[in-house]
Parts: structure tokens; C-alpha cells; sequence
């Protein structure tokens, strides 16, 4: 199974830019989906964006044109740039790798956007 590992949250004013990381232990050129999801007190946890095994993306309609998901593969490494963030963007933001039947989740990294 591979492990992940998410950096790059923090606290940050309204309609600043973050870009977080997910550094995974093995191999991610072959995968069914790269994706991160975050989780706001008292909510239930959603997707922000997805690439499929085929490259495309897709991205919550509240993210759309300001977040982008990328992925270096020669440093088996997933991103999610953050722009012209907003305090509702304010989530513990998890990483998600899934590789055949291995689903592997990372232990979170807070974003905390203040108004």
C-alpha cells in the first residue's frame, strides 16, 4: 500500500495562494485517480479535485478557476495550487491515492484562510 504524506497548509488572509503537496512512497505513473478532499468542522468530508487514470480533472464547483491539481511523477508528488483562497476554504485538506485495490489516504494538513 502506498503511503502518503500531505505538507504546505497554514494560515493565510483572504485571497492569498497556497500550494500543498502529497509526497507518496511508491510509484503514482499508474493510478485509477489522484485526488484531494477536504473537511470543514461539522461537515462531512468532499472532494476539491480529482485526475482519473485517462488525465482528466475535475474540481468542486466552488474551486473551479481558482484551485489546480497537478502531479510530478519523477518525484511521485501530487499538488493542489491554491489561489484567491476564502475563509470558507478553511478545511483540514487530505490527499488521496488510488492505485488498483490499494485506496491510501494521507493524515491531513490544515488551511486556515482568515477574513
Amino acid at each position: 500500500q502506498v503511503q502518503v504524506v500531505e505538507s504546505g497548509g497554514g494560515l493565510v488572509q483572504a485571497g492569498g495562494s497556497l500550494r500543498l503537496s502529497c509526497a507518496a512512497s511508491g510509484s503514482i505513473f499508474v493510478f485509477n485517480a489522484l485526488g484531494w478532499y477536504r473537511q470543514a468542522p461539522g461537515k462531512q468530508r468532499e472532494l476539491v479535485a480529482r485526475i482519473r487514470s485517462g488525465g482528466s480533472t475535475n474540481y468542486a464547483d466552488s474551486v473551479k478557476g481558482r484551485f489546480t491539481i497537478s502531479r510530478d511523477n519523477a518525484k511521485n508528488t501530487i499538488f493542489l495550487q491554491m489561489n484567491s483562497l476564502k475563509p470558507e476554504d478553511t478545511a483540514v485538506y487530505y490527499c488521496n491515492v488510488l492505485i488498483g485495490p490499494s485506496n491510501s489516504w494521507g493524515q491531513g494538513t490544515q488551511v486556515t484562510v482568515s477574513s
